[in-house]
C-alpha cells in the first residue's frame, strides 16, 4: 500500500481492520498532530499495518479479552509528528529510540518490527488507586503474553504496551516511589511465577 495524498486513501487505512476489536483508525489519533497540523500518516502502511496486527493480537487483544475495556491513549506517531513532539519538549524520545515503538512503519537499530500502543486498562484503576499496586497488572502481562517492553505512568497507570520481533521483556517504571526497572534479563525476578503479586487484583474482579 502506497502511502496515503487523498483524504479518501486515508479514510481506507483507517478501515483496516488490524484484530477482531481494532482497526487502523483507532491508532491515527494524536494530539500533537491535530493542534500543530501535522499529519499523522505512516510512510510504510504495510509495514505499520504488519506491526500494528501483531501488537493488537498477541497482546491488547488477550488484555481485552481477559480485563475487558482498554483506553488507546497514545499509539502510531509518523516520523515527523514525533520529531516535532521531541524537539519541543512534548514527551516524545528521538525518533531513532521511536522505532519499531511509537513509530510503526520503522525497524529498529537490529531489524527488528515493532509497536507501541499507550493504553488504559479500566480493570485496574480501581485497584490502583486503592493500592498504588501497577505491578499486579505488570507481572500478569509478563506471565501470560508475548511482550517486549512496559512503561508505566502515574496517571491511571497508564502503560506503553510494546510487541518487538525477538522481544527484551524488561518493565520500567515512572511511577514513584518506585521508579525504575521492576524486571529485565538478567535480573533474578525475570523467570518463574509471579501469581502472588496479581492474586489479590484478579481476585478482586470477580468479588
Amino acid at each position: 500500500m502506497r502511502k496515503p495524498q487523498s483524504m479518501k486513501a486515508l479514510e481506507e487505512l483507517g478501515r483496516i481492520r488490524l484484530s477482531k476489536n481494532f482497526f487502523m483508525r483507532d491508532f491515527l489519533h494524536s494530539e500533537i498532530s491535530q493542534f500543530y497540523s501535522i499529519p499523522n500518516i505512516p510512510d510504510d502502511p504495510d509495514l505499520a499495518i504488519e506491526a500494528g496486527t501483531r501488537l493488537c493480537e498477541e497482546l491488547l487483544e488477550p488484555l481485552m479479552a481477559r480485563f475487558g475495556r482498554l483506553s488507546i491513549r497514545s499509539a502510531f506517531r509518523s516520523k515527523a509528528v514525533n520529531d516535532f513532539g521531541n524537539r519541543n519538549g512534548l514527551n516524545c524520545a528521538r525518533n531513532e529510540a521511536n522505532y519499531a515503538g511509537h513509530i510503526w512503519d520503522e525497524r529498529d537499530v537490529a531489524g527488528r518490527t515493532g509497536a507501541t500502543a499507550c493504553i488504559i486498562v479500566h480493570a485496574l484503576i480501581p485497584y490502583y488507586e486503592a493500592t498504588g499496586r501497577w505491578e499486579a497488572l505488570a507481572w500478569w502481562v509478563h506471565d501470560h503474553l508475548p511482550y517486549h517492553d512496559l512503561e508505566f505512568f502515574p496517571r491511571f497507570a497508564a502503560v506503553n504496551v510494546t510487541w518487538r520481533e525477538m522481544p527484551d521483556r524488561r518493565i520500567y517504571s515512572y511511577i514513584p516511589p518506585r521508579r525504575g526497572w521492576l524486571t529485565k534479563q538478567g535480573m533474578s525476578n525475570a523467570v518463574g511465577s509471579h501469581e502472588a503479586e496479581y492474586a489479590e487484583w484478579i481476585d478482586s474482579l470477580s468479588s
